[in-house]
């Protein structure tokens, strides 16, 4: 007997246009969450829906998705290309090629069941497919679910970087073959 299935297989994928009115819906939850829970991070008009639309012009807009390829979370993964990382007050744990994860946002309907931590799991194989070997990612200090979930998959904290005069913990995974 054939065991059936309970969940559809969650996968990573390019975002693309078409994506952009439910990743924006994803994105507002997701700012809407952070008020409540009392945090200025994401209170200020970004992301917006031209943030999104920059990443998928960009080819940075990713998008996990189940296997009917609805999508349920999305982040920002940009090559080497985070100024704001230069200056970090702190020291990071290589100096080579990287990923830098920004706009992370679970669906409300899937909160609660992982997918941020698979997100970043899957990402993983990602960045070393194209031979790349360290993701960098910042949070805001009072961001408790993403620091559990980088503590959880063994992010090394560095230090402090600033982006828009605020301050955010800066962290590191180097990946391993």
């Amino acid at each position: 007997m054939n065991a059936v299935p309970t969940e559809p297989a969650i996968r990573l994928r390019k975002a693309k246009n078409e994506d952009s009115a439910v990743i924006w819906t994803i994105l507002q939850q997701a700012i809407e969450q952070r008020r409540l829970d009392g945090s200025t991070q994401w209170q200020d008009g970004y992301p917006n829906p031209a943030s999104i639309q920059a990443d998928i012009d960009n080819g940075y807009g990713f998008v996990l998705v189940t296997g009917d390829d609805t999508v349920i979370a999305y982040a920002a993964v940009i090559l080497n290309n985070e100024p704001a990382y230069e200056a970090i007050e702190g020291k990071w744990l290589t100096n080579d090629d990287f990923f830098v994860v920004h706009r992370v946002a679970v669906s409300n309907t899937m909160k609660g069941k992982g997918i941020a931590t698979e997100l970043f799991r899957l990402l993983e194989p990602f960045a070393i497919a194209q031979n790349v070997f360290s993701i960098k990612v910042d949070t805001n200090f009072d961001n408790a679910p993403m620091l559990k979930i980088l503590d959880r998959l063994g992010y090394t904290y560095c230090g402090e970087v600033f982006f828009r005069g605020s301050s955010r913990k800066a962290f590191e995974k180097v990946l391993t073959v």
